[in-house]
């Protein structure tokens, strides 16, 4: 007794505290609270990214033993029903729910609601039937953990921009990743106590809220980015090209409505996706332009009053320099052409003689070049601030090697990606005045509050007057007979824009290998309101010239903006500039030789 009476007090004074918290362990349970993931949606407020209710099913192999089962086969009988349910493998379920020694398994992960309750209801049946002596529990060992899950209800629409969660629901790619600390908000936990796996309701509990993520609207117009997402998909395809991009930009706020590439990826089934689509390549791919990128040259050659869109320049045939030979993307004797001329046939050796003009020597033509090229945003972030996005290549004038100081003029020997190019054109659409691209319009919190997001950086790149001329020009490519943009014009509209058909580098080799082809441009030209980009990359199927294949889906989704956004057609015509020139009857010598 005295035994007793001293080991007593020793557990209920001397170790009490210790022994209190002991039992603590196993009587309370902490759960987190996961907080919801914050919805990602278009302009309009229609979700892009949304989190649903889900269930992860589970099992207690111990449960399926013969001794607690009642039946030798009950692993097999579950896997059999279950199968079908949670779309899996009957013999792989099989084999977890008779895992020896375990006493946790996963069966499926994120199944809806509807899941969960079809397997409750076997569940209630089977017990029913048990209870009544009429068969086995063999669900028994079966159980469910909430979750959440992340759902795309418009399938692979915008899948490069919004981006995915990995399984663990954490940001993987895109705006998801980009934004992941904002979105995702900061778990809770709930503390109980509980007695047999089971809350003790009189005993209290102690809850730390989840604090949801924020709700993200997006720059994007669903009905405008399908319409992208569409007409490049479709070309695409029938060129049986590598890939295309197409981007729909305001090109007074910088705001981006629509930016699409193909192939694409549905995020919500990963298991399916070409992992080489699961990036956004309208920002990830450097690629040289080719001639679009004449409008920057045009630009420098226009804002330094070096010419004007009327001045002369004789074009020949070919063009020797460093050694090499240039040549026009047709074959052709002299032509007699103004500097619109130039733009409007998309001449490379215009261009070369035009630029070698921006300076007394050469190497100040390609310093004066460089730093237009530097303002118009090449070879930096376009402030995006995308996961991945390329800055391009532009090394500075003193490193361009001989080839390079009479390529780049024509947009060969420098690389961008495609919201740069789209940039651009923006700029000039804008009144020569750069607005920095934005992808988000505002954010809710958790407070129910709408943040607008901040005003983009707006920076001066050309006059105005420049910025006019040039939109005057480009208007000679589309509407011009002799231009080569005749494919992008729009009935009613006033269109401006430019074709490109570059020598493409091959990303797997690093030597030129097939084309890039590219349209880009905006309208209405008197008035601008959208730049629409196509490029598409290696098309191997029909025609690879940038006017034929993308200038048609340049036309289709412009075509569409201006109708949803109810842009009015356009009130005055496009002025007349010249193309070319007479140089008039040969002078002869007074031996009467031509000379």
């Amino acid at each position: 007794m005295a035994a007793f009476v001293v080991r007593l007090l020793q557990v209920q004074v001397v170790d009490a505290s210790a022994y209190a918290a002991k039992a603590a362990v196993n009587r309370w349970v902490t759960h987190e609270v996961v907080a919801d993931r914050g919805t990602i949606t278009d302009r309009s407020g229609v979700a892009l990214a949304a989190t649903v209710d889900a269930f992860d099913i589970t099992a207690d192999p111990y449960l399926f033993t013969p001794a607690q089962a009642k039946v030798g086969d009950a692993p097999q009988q579950a896997a059999e029903l279950l199968a079908p349910i949670v779309g899996g493998d009957a013999a792989t379920i099989a084999r977890q729910l008779a895992a020896p020694g375990s006493r946790y398994q996963i069966i499926a992960r994120q199944q809806s609601p509807q899941v969960w309750q079809q397997i409750k209801d076997l569940k209630s049946s089977f017990a029913a039937k048990a209870a009544r002596g009429q068969g086995a529990d063999v669900l028994a060992g079966v159980f469910s953990e909430p979750h959440t899950k992340r759902v795309y209800p418009n399938g692979d629409l915008a899948a490069g921009v919004i981006g995915f969660v990995n399984s663990r629901g954490k940001g993987a790619g895109g705006l998801e990743s980009m934004l992941d600390k904002e979105l995702a908000g900061t778990n809770g936990e709930v503390r109980y106590e509980q007695s047999a796996g089971h809350q003790i309701p009189t005993a209290g509990a102690q809850e730390h809220p989840a604090i949801p993520g924020t709700d993200v609207e997006l720059t994007l117009d669903r009905d405008i980015q399908w319409a992208a997402q569409s007409a490049i998909s479709a070309q695409v395809e029938q060129s049986a090209a590598d890939r295309g991009y197409v981007i729909v930009q305001d090109s007074r706020t910088g705001e981006i409505l629509a930016m699409a590439d193909a192939p694409g990826y549905d995020p919500n089934d990963l298991s399916h996706a070409d992992p080489r689509a699961l990036g956004n390549a309208a920002v990830q791919d450097a690629y040289e332009p080719g001639s679009v990128s004449k409008l920057m040259s045009m630009a420098a050659v226009l804002d330094t009053g070096t010419a004007t869109p009327t001045t002369r320049v004789t074009v020949p045939g070919t063009l020797p320099r460093a050694d090499r030979i240039f040549h026009d993307d047709v074959d052709h004797g002299t032509w007699y052409l103004t500097l619109n001329g130039v733009l409007a046939k998309s001449s490379n050796i215009g261009t070369i003689l035009a630029t070698q003009h921006l300076g007394s020597t050469q190497a100040e033509a390609d310093r004066v070049l460089y730093s237009y090229l530097r303002k118009f945003g090449i070879g930096r972030p376009t402030g995006l601030g995308f996961p991945g996005e390329t800055p391009g290549i532009l090394a500075p004038p003193d490193k361009w090697n001989a080839s390079q100081q009479f390529t780049i003029p024509f947009g060969q020997g420098l690389s961008l990606n495609a919201l740069q190019a789209t940039s651009v054109y923006s700029t000039i659409a804008n009144g020569g005045v750069r607005v920095q691209p934005t992808l988000i319009r505002g954010t809710t919190g958790p407070d129910g509050k709408f943040v607008p997001a901040p005003a983009p950086t707006r920076t001066r790149v050309v006059s105005s007057s420049t910025a006019k001329t040039l939109s005057q020009m480009l208007e000679s490519v589309v509407g011009s007979e002799q231009g080569t943009g005749i494919h992008a014009r729009i009935d009613g509209y006033r269109v401006a824009g430019k074709t490109g058909t570059a020598n493409r580098v091959d990303p797997l080799t690093g030597r030129y290998k097939g084309y890039t082809a590219s349209f880009l441009g905006f309208a209405p030209a008197d008035n601008p309101r959208l730049t629409v980009s196509c490029v598409i990359q290696n098309p191997t199927r029909g025609s690879y010239y940038g006017g034929s294949i993308c200038g048609p889906v340049f036309k289709q989704v412009m075509e569409f903006a201006l109708k949803t956004l109810r842009v009015p057609p356009t009130g005055t015509k496009a002025p007349d500039l010249p193309i070319d020139f007479d140089p008039g009857p040969p002078a002869t010598t007074p031996g009467g030789k031509t000379r």
